[in-house]
């Protein structure tokens, strides 16, 4: 795992390869490159890792910002993958991105739903309120 300081990387620069993102690169090097000139726009320090790299599931309930009591039933349930060590669970950094990535995608979906219900419900109050006047 290595980690990059991003704080004296000049905002010109990081201009360049949005737009660079934004006008040549296809969608999945789109997406990478904007994420990153995000966190060094919020002076998050920038962690690179391999995919066989684990953590412990302590590390994993804090990156997930949720207990640790929660995170043990989500891998009990296999809602994330883990593997043993001993009688130590590990947790691979790629399946564990994995599943930011699937909740915030299902956030995202369950957001925008709601969003619609909303309109959706709006323009039938205001239907029934035309036909009674």
């Amino acid at each position: 795992m290595k980690t990059f300081e991003t704080a004296k990387i000049p905002s010109e620069q990081l201009d360049a390869l949005e737009q660079f993102a934004l006008s040549n690169a296809g969608p999945e090097l789109r997406a990478a490159l904007l994420s990153l000139s995000r966190f060094v726009r919020e002076d998050d320090a920038l962690v690179v890792s391999g995919g066989s790299e684990t953590v412990t599931p302590n590390q994993a309930a804090e990156r997930l910002g949720m207990s640790r009591t929660h995170l043990y039933k989500m891998l009990d349930n296999g809602e994330i993958a883990s593997h043993r060590v001993g009688r130590d669970r590990r947790i691979r950094l790629r399946d564990l991105a994995s599943f930011e990535s699937q909740r915030d995608a299902d956030r995202r979906e369950l957001v925008e739903r709601f969003a619609h219900q909303r309109s959706t419900e709006s323009g039938a109050i205001d239907e029934i309120a035309d036909g009674l006047i």
